[in-house]
């Protein structure tokens, strides 16, 4: 007798209760840009071409292309101006052609093949459920193909490549996460693949992704309501398809230049004498920092920025006597205002400045985790901006520099949290908004600090967010860290790094996690301090780096033992020595949306070993960082794609595309830089441009290739870099057999010029060096000591100076503003 398979009648099953007649092609005609096909069923489906590589697909089960509310993502889908297409039709099918795309539309049954002008299948419907309704809900089924893989999602965990797994977009507050937790606090539908195309899903509601999880032949995306419309982008790589969501979603703004400094923080850093005690520790020790948070007990009330009487004795005195030492404060922002706080809560009540609970029509009555019963202030009225805005200036008319806002899923409105939805916005009901809620929040704290603050910059740092976000603020991974053992957290913090990088391929570029985690108490710091070690390791390459844990747990660097500190204070020097590598590295996300921390895949996308990798990364292209998260790590696995790489510690050289057991001790980060990296760098200093006319540092790992890399500077203060006054300098550089040549090119200037300063060249070399000629004149020996005495002092002549043992030259060179040519003769 057949058996029947359980998992067939299951299939079975669901394929039924989704189940509809086939659907067949009425007809189809062109308008403009516009594909309309009308269906058998009264469905449609308009196919826009925003260029020949990008699509729009709306999919109408009623024939009515209506949405309740304009996208909250998208702000531009004119790619191409007057880009027009044809279609033409056969017995079976039309077709469509644009300079890269074949698009195949079936009649009978449905469905589109999107084939590239090679003929190779790029993405197609399923053959037998393209498209499945039930009632509000809409799912289409694609084609699964065995060598496929799939990257994205924004913020969340598990591993990088997305294949096998399933995902619900529905922000969270899931405090001590675990590494395979889902949904967490953003929702970025927006994923990549490895045939060279991403979707970009622009509905709000609770939607989720299946990539082979339910069906191994299939992955799919579905909506339980509005409008099921996304977006086709199709790239050479993964860099060309984020530059079109870009173009869709908007650039990310950039932060401050101190942003990418050092941050401290912790859960009750609300008092005046400890923020002031926790500064003056910082430059007693000698450890660089540039930010000290206040977290949400900094506010007499929630949240009506006024500081805590009994907290801060003079704010504004202490904001004054900080920013002299090179310190900048950041507070927090929770989306509520305490019932408690009652003057605030009844001017925003009698103003309907609250959401609504649709069963009264009164202001909904949020629990909240400090502070009482709240009221959820409603930042889709627009009435709210001007409110707010002048309420969020107060601090900044202080001496704060900006803000992190909290809690914005808002807090405790998850999954199981069923009553919010009887919460109403002023543009549409919460199973709508809930996902962008955290966004038009972002949205009016970014547009009215600006609007009170002309050309400032904004340092704004979010939990909660969709799609869009990099237009108005930054990012953290909220409450990463073990809450049951806080000794145990590897596990979280092996977790972080693919977490990260997929952020980083959502147009999250400024991100970073907790450095410490945020969950656990920590009672024996001695125990703890290899774990903090670790996570600071790997936290320092985050962009954003802040060190942070909940309640009174502090974790300043000195508190767990003179080797953790030691070895903190080195690795935080390092992150600000590579500060104007780094920061270039910012300006490239603002223009194209890569990210700084870049996933192997990103740059070897062809290399198929680069798709399950999650534990390590590039910073920018020349850096490869390998954090050490295992406890008592002797040894390091790390995998070296294709090119020759040079060990950053010790210049030994490796051949890629091999796996490495790399020696690891605690002090130990793996670093490679590749052949022929220049790294621009900066001394080390407490803060960001605390020396003035600082050099710039430039080392050098010289190829026979001729390699480059351009050098970015603006104000770092301004929102000038968006009508682009900045300066660039071009660096390049090649080695033949006996001669080493540099060229620093007169720099670009569109409006930023550099200080009076110098270059400080540190060039790696095996052989022994001969002569050294700028400009075709000889460059006088110095000791190095001598070299770097007069470093930011004196710019009016170049010396050099050569170590046999470490295999390094230096060079320093005054920055004239011209071209200026370096020959090494070896």
């Amino acid at each position: 007798m057949k058996t029947i398979n359980l998992a067939s009648i299951l299939l079975f099953f669901y394929g039924f209760i989704w189940s509809q007649d086939n659907i067949n092609v009425s007809d189809a005609y062109v308008q403009s840009n516009n594909v309309l096909i009308n269906l058998n069923n009264n469905s449609k489906m308009s196919l826009k071409f925003l260029d020949s590589k990008n699509i729009k697909f709306w999919f109408s089960k009623d024939g009515e292309f209506k949405r309740n509310n304009k996208s909250f993502a998208i702000i531009n889908e004119v790619f191409e101006k007057d880009f027009k297409v044809n279609i033409e039709e056969s017995t079976s099918m039309y077709e469509v052609f644009t300079g890269d795309l074949r698009i195949m539309i079936y009649k009978s049954p449905f469905k589109i093949q999107i084939y590239n002008k090679y003929q190779r299948l790029i993405m197609g419907d399923d053959n037998y459920s393209p498209y499945q309704v039930q009632g509000t809900q809409i799912k289409t089924n694609k084609i699964l193909r065995e060598d496929e893989h799939f990257f994205g999602l924004g913020e969340k965990t598990g591993t990088l490549d997305r294949r096998g797994n399933s995902y619900t977009m529905w922000n969270s507050d899931k405090p001590c996460y675990s590494e395979l937790e889902d949904p967490l606090y953003k929702s970025i539908p927006f994923f990549m693949s490895s045939y060279k195309y991403g979707i970009f899903l622009d509905n709000t509601y609770k939607t989720k992704f299946d990539f082979g999880k339910e069906n191994k032949k299939t992955f799919s995306f579905s909506a339980p309501n509005g409008p099921f419309i996304y977006y086709f982008m199709y790239g050479k790589d993964y860099k060309e398809i984020i530059k079109s969501y870009i173009k869709l979603t908007g650039k990310p703004i950039m932060p401050p230049k101190w942003a990418l400094g050092w941050s401290q923080s912790r859960g009750v850093l609300t008092t005046e004498e400890l923020t002031r005690n926790i500064a003056e520790e910082y430059r007693k020790r000698n450890i660089p920092c540039d930010i000290i948070y206040q977290d949400i007990g900094w506010v007499e009330g929630l949240q009506n920025f006024e500081w805590r009487k009994e907290n801060y004795n003079n704010p504004k005195q202490m904001l004054s006597d900080l920013k002299t030492k090179g310190f900048k404060v950041i507070v927090s922002q929770d989306p509520v205002v305490s019932q408690a706080t009652n003057k605030q809560w009844s001017e925003a009540n009698a103003n309907g400045y609250f959401v609504k609970d649709k069963r009264t029509n009164k202001s909904y009555d949020m629990p909240w985790p400090w502070g009482g019963n709240a009221g959820v202030v409603d930042f889709t009225l627009p009435e709210v901006a001007n409110w707010w805005g002048n309420l969020q200036q107060k601090p900044i008319n202080d001496g704060v520099k900006g803000f992190w806002t909290d809690m914005g899923e808002p807090a405790w409105s998850n999954e199981e949290s069923t009553d919010r939805l009887n919460m109403v916005h002023h543009l549409g009901f919460h199973n709508e908004i809930h996902n962008v809620y955290g966004l038009t929040w972002d949205k009016i704290v970014t547009e009215q600090f600006e609007k009170h603050n002309p050309n400032q910059r904004i340092f704004q740092m979010t939990r909660a967010a969709y799609a869009g976000l990099q237009r108005y603020t930054f990012g953290w991974s909220g409450d990463s860290g073990n809450g049951e053992d806080v000794n145990a957290g590897w596990k979280n913090l092996a977790n972080q790094i693919p977490l990260g990088l997929s952020a980083g391929l959502g147009l999250i570029p400024f991100w970073t996690t907790d450095i410490s985690g945020y969950c656990g108490d920590i009672k024996d710091y001695n125990e703890f301090s290899e774990l903090y070690v670790r996570w600071l390791q790997f936290g320092v390459f985050n962009p954003l780096s802040r060190a942070h844990h909940e309640g009174n747990n502090a974790v300043e660097p000195w508190l767990f033992g003179a080797e953790a500190e030691k070895l903190a204070r080195q690795a935080i020097e390092l992150k600000y020595k590579l500060h104007p590598y780094i920061y270039t590295y910012a300006r490239t996300a603002y223009d194209t949306g890569l990210p700084i921390m870049r996933a192997l895949v990103l740059e070897y996308p062809n290399d198929e070993k680069t798709f399950s990798i999650d534990d390590q990364f590039l910073l920018g292209k020349e850096l490869l960082i390998a954090p050490v998260v295992k406890q008592g790590a002797k040894y390091r696995d790390v995998y070296l794609p294709k090119g020759e790489w040079i060990d950053y510690h010790t210049g030994d050289e490796y051949s890629g595309e091999q796996l490495i057991k790399y020696p690891v001790e605690l002090s130990t980060i793996p670093i490679f830089a590749i052949k022929g990296a220049i790294i621009t760098k900066s001394p080390v200093m407490q803060f960001i441009d605390e020396i003035k006319n600082a050099p710039v540092n430039i080392e050098i790992f010289p190829s026979e290739k001729k390699t480059s890399f351009e050098l970015y500077e603006d104000d770092g203060l301004t929102n000038d870099y968006k009508i682009n006054k900045f300066s660039k300098t071009l660096i390049e550089a090649q080695k033949n057999e006996n001669t080493i040549r540099i060229d620093i090119n007169k720099p670009l200037s569109t409006g930023y010029k550099s200080e009076i300063r110098n270059y400080l060249l540190e060039i790696h070399v095996s052989n022994k060096v001969k002569k050294i000629m700028l400009n075709g004149k000889k460059v006088k020996t110095k000791s190095k000591e001598k070299l770097e005495q007069s470093i930011d002092t004196k710019f009016d002549e170049a010396t050099c100076s050569f170590s046999k043992k470490e295999k390094v030259i230096w060079i320093k060179i005054p920055d004239n503003k011209q071209n200026n040519s370096i020959e090494i003769l070896l």
